[in-house]
């Protein structure tokens, strides 16, 4: 059973451990645990831990825009492969529209990560933008009208 449970400082070191996972490390752009630290500790920063049978198993960000929108900033699942990301991401857009109110997520991925843009798309988010970073092409995606799209 996945849960997503609000992140604490001393989770940081597991999320920098898990970032630098070879099969994570090339579609995202790892933080240090300073980088986290402060990252934390700003008030429109959400940091959602998740876990799988009470075993940490990985992390999400989120950082609020005005208020009905949200960027989902990351995801780094430790494990792959177990449907704990798809789960997760469920899970994190109830937590945005009962909690942080929003009614659009968006976010941005390398255009070369198939399996997190193969997600995002049977999840229902639409390429909105391109664009490219550091010589990688980008993809920017977003989902809208959140209360209506959960509750069907």
């Amino acid at each position: 059973m996945i849960e997503l449970k609000q992140s604490n400082p001393s989770d940081i070191a597991h999320f920098v451990e898990m970032e630098r996972a070879t099969d994570t490390s090339g579609f995202i752009l790892p933080y240090s645990a300073e980088q986290h630290r402060a990252a934390m500790a700003q008030p429109r920063i959400v940091y959602l831990s998740i876990y799988d049978s009470q075993s940490l198993v990985g992390f999400i960000i989120l950082a609020r825009e005005g208020e009905t929108s949200v960027e989902f900033r990351r995801i780094v699942v430790g494990v792959k492969g177990r449907g704990i990301g798809q789960q997760a991401l469920s899970q994190m857009e109830q937590y945005c529209v009962d909690v942080l109110k929003c009614k659009r997520i968006w976010l941005d991925v390398f255009a070369d990560n198939t399996r997190g843009i193969h997600i995002y798309q049977k999840l229902g988010y639409t390429l909105f933008e391109r664009a490219e970073h550091q010589g990688r092409a980008l993809f920017y995606m977003e989902k809208t009208d959140m209360e209506k799209t959960l509750k069907s």
